[in-house]
């Protein structure tokens, strides 16, 4: 089981403490870089600019590279961490299979890709005089590269922080499952609270973001492992920043298309949470075959009474 075999490795709260305060300083490190690119540009009047302030300060391209590379930072901190301080294997922290699956991973992304190109697409025609052709080549090119790497590396940051380490540490020391999925959904949700969409539309909009946490989060406890939740923040992040872009997101980028409506929150949050998230869950359970829903979200967490190390090692 995806969290009861981390009693096969070093478990200690204690080193998950110690885990946890290595990965926020990588974050903070990472964000030197940025800091130094704002203040050689702006000088430091940057410590008075709002965050929207801050991505029009810079090429949109450098601006989403110095972005995402705390994330990548923090990525290689947590791995290191997991095998050093662990011991712990990258599968053992991906998933409770033999060997990570990645047709797992690509069903998610393209399940999610195809919903927001199909979303996206009915949403221009109905209502093409809220968007504006942003698209040029080069600048695309370019953002293509940066996206196709980065972002991966960014949202496999968090799933591995959230779905995984966070998921199985909470969820050994707790021994249950369903405390670690109301944490980390609460906390991954919490954490967007900085973005510039909730200061657009208001704290309304944090519903989306920990009900994005929950679905991950269930994702991961249904499937015994984090592959379906990292193609769908990746397909999702990915997706979002090459076609519709708008000056009130956290993603501004040269995509395809911006977004120049005046948002504003309604049905249009409620859909997806009350429907389309159901749909994208009954969709996994079916095609992964997912049953005992009560005790994989809700059971408890206990040490195996049999252990076999050698296999991971």
């Amino acid at each position: 089981m995806f969290i009861n075999q981390v009693f096969k490795y070093q478990h200690d709260f204690w080193r998950y403490i110690i885990g946890i305060v290595v990965v926020v300083m990588g974050l903070f490190a990472g964000q030197i870089p940025i800091l130094v690119a704002l203040v050689a540009e702006k000088g430091y009047e940057v410590m008075n600019m709002t965050e929207t302030e801050m991505m029009t300060a810079l090429d949109s391209n450098y601006f989403l590279f110095l972005m995402l590379l705390p994330f990548a930072i923090a990525l290689g901190c947590l791995l290191f961490v997991v095998k050093k301080l662990h011991d712990q294997p990258l599968r053992a922290l991906t998933t409770s299979r033999l060997k990570i699956d990645w047709s797992r991973f690509w069903f998610a992304f393209l399940m999610v890709a195809i919903y927001i190109i199909v979303i996206t697409t009915g949403d221009y025609l109905a209502n093409p005089q809220d968007y504006q052709l942003n698209f040029q080549l080069q600048p695309f090119l370019i953002l293509m590269v940066i996206a196709i790497i980065w972002i991966p590396l960014q949202t496999s940051f968090e799933e591995y922080f959230f779905r995984a380490y966070l998921m199985q540490g909470i969820g050994v020391a707790a021994g249950n499952r369903w405390l670690p999925l109301i944490i980390t959904s609460l906390v991954f949700g919490g954490l967007h609270f900085f973005n510039p969409e909730v200061t657009k539309l208001g704290n309304i909009i944090m519903i989306h973001y920990i009900s994005t946490g929950f679905l991950l989060g269930i994702m991961t406890l249904m499937d015994e492992g984090i592959e379906l939740a990292l193609g769908f923040h990746a397909a999702n992040n990915l997706l979002t920043a090459l076609i519709v872009t708008a000056d009130w997101t956290a993603f501004q980028t040269n995509s395809i298309f911006k977004d120049i409506s005046d948002p504003s929150v309604g049905w249009d949050l409620m859909i997806p949470i009350l429907i389309v998230y159901p749909v994208f869950l009954l969709v996994l359970a079916r095609k992964y075959g997912w049953k005992n829903w009560g005790e994989k979200l809700f059971g408890k967490v206990e040490k195996p009474q049999f252990l076999n190390v050698s296999e991971d090692n």
